[in-house]
């Protein structure tokens, strides 16, 4: 089944349950996805473009999260803390950290990189292979970490 329609499903089951914080994650997730549709003039985007949509999705909530604590509104942060849970349940299994190190190894000996200086094209080649399988901040931490090391 396509992780859309996985969606489709959920949302359905949601409001039969009620469960307005997962209606709310599981639509969010759903109007990205047909906005990238429309706007692209795509018939139905496919798995890889839907993680694409939830770990933005995943960005907006995690960028929000500081002002939810500073404001001391636990009510949002429970809220947030579901939705981040339930959002992460539809990424594929994540990287682990000495799997994404063996990932930034390969791409810094492909890009012949030197310094720290060569972090993009480092970054680029290491993307491709961890697009939703690992959070970026974390990647771009372990490519800085090893260019400093060279």
């Amino acid at each position: 089944m396509s992780l859309k329609k996985q969606l489709l499903d959920d949302f359905k089951q949601a409001m039969k349950e009620k469960d307005t914080v997962r209606k709310e994650a599981v639509q969010s997730i759903r109007a990205g996805v047909l906005q990238i549709e429309k706007d692209n003039h795509i018939e139905e985007l496919d798995d890889e473009g839907v993680i694409g949509v939830i770990s933005k999705e995943i960005k907006k909530i995690d960028d929000v999260m500081p002002d939810f604590i500073r404001a001391e509104r636990q009510d949002l942060i429970d809220v947030a803390n579901r939705k981040l849970e339930l959002l992460k349940a539809y990424l594929p299994e994540q990287l682990s950290e000495e799997s994404i190190t063996e990932i930034v190894s390969d791409a810094i000996k492909e890009t012949g990189a030197a310094s720290v200086r060569d972090m993009g094209k480092v970054m680029g080649a290491v993307s491709a292979k961890t697009k939703g399988r690992a959070d970026n901040k974390k990647v771009s931490e372990i490519v800085r970490k090893m260019l400093m090391q060279l």
